[in-house]
């Protein structure tokens, strides 16, 4: 199928709409959706809220006798199945649609590839792929979570421009300036988890919480805490939900934390330490769709050499703390350079005086 212009420009800003979503709609998928009519949008919505309509309603609410003829242009193929709303495709139908764009097919199996059947079954063309890659961007964690079985996780780390994350003491506020951890509270404030370690919990005594920008609900904050060591009058327990993922039993313990209003996993692996795949599965399984760990080299290392970190968000600040200070990462002994970690930057800008690094993992070529 050829797009033209026009349905580009319209499916951009089908995507504008869906990024609304983008701290509001867990664990649902970010979806915007815009109805065209003779070159003029007649309605607009986006989903919002798990339980609320989902944007096709909103924009043909918005539309009302307009949308018959219509094209419906939405990020994410029209449901088909009955959850806590009603489906997207009996709404499109009824409303007479003339055609339908999306964006991405959904990989929802109660969904994917029926709507787009169902609505081509009725006579309505559907044609999908346009800016897919966009859309999929905007729901990384949703299609992880629904065809990986785990969520899409972050590690945040802020450092120096030597890759030094703290004095050998521990202390490390701040190493980078207010725009870059303003910037951090954004990806705070869009994941469903907020993941951290024992040793960053009894150093800082963290709230992990999102403060310093404005945000409708708090990501549920877990503790990986191997030998259950958290303190019950910790600041990351006063309110909201915690999970402690644990590899110990201890039921006084368990009981004491369950009365701050935590609770706790118990997922050893075979060396007694937390199974962090096994908790990347249960995580998923909880429909938690985005992590993000903010922890120190210990938890970050472990991840990464668990194979469950998706991408990195790193902060450099134009300060050097010398090779005693902490480091960023500790990494196995390498022999030749081709066998470092591979990443790819995707994204590269500038807070205040800091940069900002987004990059993922490259998985290795096998022969």
């Amino acid at each position: 199928m050829t797009f033209d212009a026009d349905d580009h420009r319209w499916m951009a800003r089908a995507l504008r709409l869906a990024a609304r979503g983008l701290t509001t709609t867990t664990p649902n998928p970010r979806v915007g959706c815009l109805l065209v009519r003779e070159g003029k949008v007649v309605g607009e919505g986006w989903h919002e809220r798990a339980g609320e309509p989902h944007a096709e309603v909103h924009a043909l609410r918005a539309a009302g006798d307009a949308a018959a003829g219509a094209t419906a242009y939405v990020t994410l193929e029209p449901c088909n199945h009955h959850g806590r709303t009603p489906p997207c495709v009996d709404a499109l139908l009824a409303a007479r649609v003339g055609r339908v764009v999306a964006a991405m097919e959904d990989p929802d199996p109660r969904t994917a590839g029926q709507g787009a059947s169902r609505l081509r079954a009725a006579g309505v063309p559907v044609d999908t792929g346009l800016m897919e890659a966009q859309a999929r961007e905007l729901n990384t964690g949703f299609v992880s979570r629904l065809t990986r079985g785990r969520p899409w996780l972050r590690v945040k780390i802020a450092a120096t421009l030597d890759g030094r994350t703290g004095l050998p003491n521990g202390a490390s506020q701040w190493i980078t300036g207010p725009d870059a951890r303003r910037d951090g509270h954004r990806w705070r404030a869009r994941s469903c988890v907020v993941m951290t370690g024992i040793g960053t919990l009894k150093d800082d005594d963290p709230r992990l919480t999102v403060r310093d920008i404005p945000s409708e609900r708090q990501p549920v904050r877990v503790v990986v805490d191997s030998r259950l060591r958290i303190p019950v009058d910790a600041r990351i327990l006063d309110g909201g939900r915690v999970i402690v993922a644990s590899a110990r039993e201890d039921a006084a313990k368990t009981a004491a934390l369950a009365d701050r209003g935590a609770e706790v996993w118990h997922l050893p692996d075979a060396e007694g330490k937390v199974d962090l795949p096994a908790l990347a599965r249960q995580l998923a399984a909880h429909q938690f769709n985005e992590v993000l760990a903010e922890a120190g080299i210990n938890l970050h290392s472990a991840l990464l050499a668990a194979g469950v970190v998706d991408e990195l968000l790193v902060y450099l600040a134009p300060k050097l703390l010398g090779a005693s200070s902490r480091g960023m990462l500790q990494l196995p002994g390498f022999e030749k350079v081709d066998e470092a970690v591979q990443l790819e930057i995707t994204d590269l800008r500038r807070f205040g005086p800091d940069l900002r690094i987004l990059a993922r993992p490259v998985p290795r070529q096998t022969v």
